[in-house]
């Protein structure tokens, strides 16, 4: 497992009212919590295409990350940022929207496909490496490939929020150890599956 010291987290997603309810923006809802938990705010910043929070942590300066651009050109925004920085491909985590997991599981992992994920196809076009780390949110499948576009940018059933909230909530219990670059530590705690709730007796 490769250890890193993360300095910029980015969230995926589309700007836009209309779009920020829709399964697609998983990644801005996850960083906009992540933000709230550290107690910044986020600023447009257009050198960066995006908006953009910084906070002391660890010794160092994180970068959390919400690009302005679509989806499919995320990469613009986080080599923008990352050039500037100085920060290495390694050294980022990636917050997206997952359609081969259900609501409610994540998986923290370390490089690997892109699923046809068009945020990550254009950041890994940008930063020509696939070698970062990525927290995928599950928001399920519609079950038709064909009706993938349309399922992504409409809103999660009610019930199927709940689990990603409660997902969420999680991955923000294990950002201690993702701050001081304990990923085997967060991965083990982020990739468990959730433990059903006992149902009582009537």
């Amino acid at each position: 497992m490769t250890q890193a010291s993360i300095r910029l987290v980015i969230g995926l997603g589309n700007p836009g009212a209309e779009y920020t309810e829709t399964r697609h923006n998983a990644g801005f809802w996850f960083c906009e919590r992540l933000a709230r938990e550290l107690g910044v705010s986020f600023s447009k910043e257009s050198r960066f295409q995006g908006w953009a929070a910084n906070v002391r942590q660890g010794g160092q300066n994180l970068w959390l990350l919400m690009p302005a651009t679509f989806m499919n050109r995320s990469g613009q925004a986080v080599r923008a940022l990352a050039q500037f920085y100085r920060i290495l491909p390694s050294e980022m985590l990636v917050i997206h929207d997952e359609l081969d997991l259900p609501p409610g599981q994540m998986r923290l992992k370390f490089g690997g496909g892109l699923g046809g994920h068009n945020g990550l196809k254009d950041i890994t076009s940008h930063l020509g490496t696939q070698d970062f780390w990525r927290l995928r949110l599950g928001i399920g499948h519609p079950g038709d490939r064909n009706e993938v576009v349309n399922y992504v940018l409409k809103p999660a059933r009610r019930e199927e929020q709940e689990e990603i909230d409660a997902a969420m909530d999680r991955a923000l219990l294990a950002w201690t150890d993702i701050a001081r670059g304990e990923m085997e530590a967060a991965t083990r705690k982020i990739n468990s599956k959730p433990t059903p709730a006992k149902k009582e007796n009537p």
